[in-house]
């Protein structure tokens, strides 16, 4: 039985679709978008729309851009000789965030997980070997999620570079700033201590 009315029904299936969107969120964004004024509501399906008609991919890196070159790839203070590899344009924004790495980025846009049925082929890895095969690469950091696709991504790259004689490293997991070793996970105490520094 539906209690509201075919259009706001419809409504709330849209909102639920959304990762991370439960049945009661999707109904109070539903109603939120209702109780909109006209004109911002014209904007809000504006803004939608406009996202979906104009943002690409990046020809060098493929993270999002509104056309042409990314930000960071049309920038000359950026290291051309450092890549950061990642899954998502999201981990781009995170990264930049720290404000540490002044290199240029490649988005996978997704990593390997047979069990999705999601193979090196539908993910940007060819233009990753394309962009290392040109020359004046130095170094790879592999900075996908530490879980089972994120590493087995990051392997099958680092052995399809292999053959191009540069650095590819991984990013060093460990304990969280702020956090206490009695509530670490066994398999993060490993790699706190496989990658531990001197100081």
């Amino acid at each position: 039985m539906e209690y509201f009315p075919a259009p706001l029904e419809k409504l709330v299936e849209q909102f639920a679709r959304l990762p991370g969107i439960g049945g009661k969120s999707a109904q109070r964004l539903a109603f939120f978008v209702l109780g909109l004024p006209e004109q911002d509501a014209q904007e809000f399906a504006a803004a939608i729309l406009d996202a979906k008609r104009n943002i690409t991919c990046c020809p060098v890196c493929q993270n999002f851009t509104s056309g042409g070159l990314c930000p960071i790839c049309s920038s000359p203070k950026r290291d051309e000789h450092t890549i950061c590899v990642v899954a998502d344009p999201r981990d781009v924004a995170a990264i930049e965030r720290s404000r540490e790495f002044n290199g240029q980025y490649h988005v996978l846009h997704g990593v390997i997980s047979p069990m999705n049925h999601v193979g090196p082929d539908d993910i940007a890895v060819k233009p990753l070997v394309e962009r290392v095969a040109k020359g004046g690469v130095d170094e790879v950091i592999m900075a996908t999620n530490p879980d089972t696709e994120g590493e087995a991504t990051a392997m099958y790259i680092a052995r399809l570079l292999k053959p191009f004689d540069i650095r590819v490293t991984r990013l060093a997991y460990g304990i969280p700033v702020g956090s206490h070793l009695e509530f670490a996970d066994d398999a993060t105490l490993m790699r706190a201590l496989e990658g531990r520094q001197e100081i």
